[in-house]
């Protein structure tokens, strides 16, 4: 099932909407990336509230790579799908192997997909990146020549005032990577500037 582009807009708008009442959000652009072609969008993870906030801090529509735990129940399972998610079994990765297909077929006509690269929440600290997915990425690359721009990005919250919250959504400069073997150099680089961008430490274990 495709992402609903109506389904998308209108999710956007509500939570445009309703974080508005409850954040006072504030996004930087540390350099102007590609406006056409693929991109990979690498977010701190911290909080469910992340992924409506990366979905109102970029103008294009995204995907988002998210856990298969959450497509659990049929409903949600439907909106999650018409919303623009991808399931991915992080356990058993020959699960997930339609998903990873479809998530190429996403590169080749140019959408710009979120992973967030801890794979989980980490709250107050910086997680260990998981390179697999980048891994496949770069090997995508290699085959079909292309270069794709992979973007961190920092998600800061600050103190509460009031019922609001400051948060300041923090896009940094887009890395790059020549082949697969790069993957876990990337990962590093990646984590690296998300530690920077919403000035957290990192974890080393």
């Amino acid at each position: 099932m495709e992402r609903n582009p109506f389904v998308y807009l209108l999710t956007k708008k509500v939570a445009q909407l309703v974080f508005s009442l409850f954040y006072k959000i504030e996004t930087q652009i540390q350099e102007t990336f590609p406006q056409h072609g693929p991109m990979i969008i690498l977010p701190k993870h911290q909080s469910w509230t992340d992924i409506p906030l990366v979905g109102l801090a970029f103008s294009s529509p995204l995907y988002f790579v998210a856990k298969k735990e959450l497509f659990r129940y049929p409903l949600l399972r439907h909106y999650f799908r018409l919303g623009g998610a991808i399931p991915v079994d992080r356990e058993r990765s020959i699960r997930t192997l339609g998903s990873f297909k479809k998530l190429l077929g996403l590169l080749k006509t140019n959408e710009r997909i979120v992973i967030f690269p801890e794979g989980t929440y980490f709250r107050n600290i910086v997680g260990i990146g998981k390179s697999r997915l980048l891994q496949m990425i770069l090997k995508f690359q290699e085959e079909f020549n292309i270069r794709i721009p992979f973007v961190p990005v920092g998600i800061h919250y600050g103190e509460r005032k009031g019922w609001r919250r400051r948060v300041q959504i923090c896009i940094g400069s887009p890395l790059f990577a020549e082949k697969e073997s790069d993957a876990a150099s990337l990962t590093e680089r990646a984590m690296e500037e998300i530690s920077r961008l919403c000035r957290l430490p990192r974890s080393h274990q």
